[in-house]
């Protein structure tokens, strides 16, 4: 099923100029401006002047910087040391008739880049549910477009979105539960 899926994807691919330069935005470009979009909200979704207590504002706000990008960095770590210990073969190297559309090294499982950009979706979603939709969706296009590229199979990304939605969790239940104590 998992090859299955991914030549239902893949076969998007190389069928024209334009989509193949669609495909490479999402898969290689659109992560950065992923991140820049998060950034951006993170620091000004709201007035931190308007608040009676300011300095709370900010801290909160950097609170929600830090589980977002925590999760993320901490993600990707775990991302990359699960594909050393796992070796799964990236779709150009298992299957000969495979051609990606970006330079990939390494091995695939889990998808680092599924993993960080679902980590930084869960992470704005647990504080923003409607705008932390619209990045579950900018995480999903990136992977899917990484498919279409021909760069991993879809049970890298499911196993990338799973990681990162967990680390994003246990970062901000790991933090909410320490802010209680103190």
């Amino acid at each position: 099923m998992n090859t299955s899926l991914f030549y239902t994807l893949y076969n998007f691919a190389h069928q024209s100029v334009s989509f193949d330069t669609t495909i490479i935005f999402f898969a290689e470009y659109f992560p950065y401006v992923v991140i820049i979009l998060a950034g951006a909200f993170l620091l000004f979704h709201h007035d931190i002047l308007k608040f009676q207590n300011p300095l709370r504002a900010l801290a909160r706000k950097w609170r929600e910087i830090i589980i977002v990008f925590f999760s993320g960095i901490v993600g990707w770590g775990l991302a990359s040391i699960l594909k050393l210990v796992i070796h799964t073969p990236r779709p150009f190297v298992a299957l000969s008739d495979v051609y990606a559309l970006i330079p990939e090294t390494g091995f695939a499982f889990p998808s680092g880049h599924a993993t960080f950009f679902m980590a930084l979706a869960v992470g704005i979603f647990m504080s923003h549910r409607k705008t932390g939709i619209f990045f579950i969706i900018a995480a999903i296009l990136i992977g899917i477009a990484r498919i279409m590229a021909g760069v991993h199979f879809p049970i890298d990304i499911l196993g990338g979105f799973i990681l990162g939605g967990a680390c994003a969790t246990g970062i901000a239940n790991a933090l909410a539960k320490r802010a209680s104590n103190l």
